[in-house]
């Protein structure tokens, strides 16, 4: 079996912020950390990308690697990458951050039918929308708050979906 078939025979998820060091790559590295607890790894591609091409080939923010080692989540590996076209038929959900994703992905998606979600539209009891991004706001604890309630309700909604 080739690794493009084995992809295939996975649920692909792709989560999606605007530069590929912050907030993708933790959701990435916190969602995968999240289905190896429910010994659901193998069922599963998991990656990140970003809607811009700014830090391609980085590892993760330094404030990102830092909370992900305080919470004891590998990163390893993880380098920043542009979202490319491929990805909207390689993946069965696309993860965005905020609006401003959305819209981006929108227009790079050409035609595609791939579902793209708002990563919090998937919580109903958080009053943000849109997962701030640490770059800006320096508070790297919200936003790992915020895509943990986001990982767990998005692996509700994959269960549901895929019956696992």
């Amino acid at each position: 079996m080739t690794t493009d078939q084995q992809h295939k025979d996975k649920i692909g998820v792709l989560f999606v912020c605007l530069g590929n060091i912050c907030r993708s790559p933790m959701a990435e590295a916190m969602f995968r950390h999240l289905v190896q607890q429910e010994g659901l790894a193998d069922r599963f591609n998991i990656d990140s990308a970003g809607t811009g091409d700014w830090h391609t080939g980085n590892p993760p923010h330094q404030g990102t690697r830092t909370i992900l080692d305080r919470y004891g989540i590998s990163y390893e590996g993880l380098r920043a990458r542009q979202v490319a076209a491929n990805d909207f038929s390689d993946f069965d959900y696309i993860i965005a951050m905020d609006d401003s994703n959305v819209s981006n992905l929108r227009k790079l998606m050409k035609g595609a039918s791939t579902e793209v979600i708002k990563l919090l539209d998937l919580v109903p009891d958080v009053k943000l929308k849109d997962v701030p991004d640490p770059y800006y706001t320096g508070n790297f604890d919200e936003t790992y708050e915020l895509v943990g309630k986001g990982n767990k309700a998005l692996l509700g909604h994959i269960r549901r979906e895929h019956n696992l």
